[in-house]
């Protein structure tokens, strides 16, 4: 999968190699702390001085804090055989995430590490909601944030983008006669100005792309994907992968 290609809705299985690392501090508060292996610390940061150290959750049942839960880096020994001093290794095994957000920064973010994010994907593992995290959490109410590109050997695989076929912004009508604007697979706005409800039926016709005239092959590619099923089918068949809620 591209690195840039990212979308909102998007379930995907990431997973990064188990990379040796050194423990700094052992399980404190739920968080172990080692010695990242794969930034550099920034020394042109005019606000932000980072360590070099990193803070992990550690991983529990389903009873811990919705953050911890949400920790992707795990340590091999597990952190309870860990203290500091130790070397480990860290890494993410394969795991199933969804996208709830992305955003792209220019000029770069200002972290305190090198090299500076110019991407951020916040993604939440599977069985977790975006709605169990409130905004002034270190989430930021929209999931745990991953920089591809940041120098992590982050691999990404696609297994789910709903409406694939459509771009935000597109508008449509639906098999209904109702008239919608799409600005992601849970983001839909109908023109008549009445509830969503359970979303537009399909088939669609692609009238507009992104508010400009859509090609005959464009057209054709919205009215072959939507031919077949349901925005109810596509929801459940999301939901099945990643055993949470649709983020609006």
């Amino acid at each position: 999968m591209d690195t840039g290609d990212f979308r909102a809705g998007d379930v995907l299985s990431v997973a990064c190699p188990f990379t040796p690392a050194r423990v700094e501090r052992g399980v404190t508060w739920g968080r172990i702390a080692v010695r990242w292996p794969w930034w550099d610390i920034d020394s042109g940061s005019d606000f932000i001085h980072w360590n070099g150290v990193v803070a992990l959750g550690v991983a529990g049942d389903e009873r811990s804090e919705p953050e911890v839960r949400a920790e992707l880096f795990r340590t091999d020994p597990p952190p309870e055989r860990l203290t500091a001093g130790d070397v480990c290794r860290v890494g993410v095994p394969p795991t199933t995430v969804h996208v709830t957000a992305v955003d792209h920064h220019d000029p770069p973010l200002e972290t305190g590490w090198l090299p500076r994010p110019r991407l951020t994907v916040s993604v939440l593992r599977r069985g977790l909601s975006y709605r169990e995290f409130p905004d002034d959490s270190h989430l930021d109410g929209t999931g745990y944030c991953l920089h591809p590109g940041d120098g992590i050997p982050f691999t990404f695989d696609l297994l789910l983008r709903p409406y694939a076929c459509l771009r935000p912004g597109d508008e449509v009508a639906d098999a209904a006669g109702r008239a919608w604007r799409f600005d992601g697979p849970w983001d839909w706005t109908a023109f008549d100005g009445e509830p969503a409800g359970a979303g537009p039926e399909w088939p669609l016709v692609l009238l507009t792309r992104a508010g400009t005239p859509c090609t005959a092959e464009d057209a054709r590619a919205v009215a072959a994907s939507t031919a077949s099923g349901s925005h109810q089918r596509t929801v459940r068949d999301w939901m099945s992968l990643t055993r949470a809620s649709p983020t609006p």
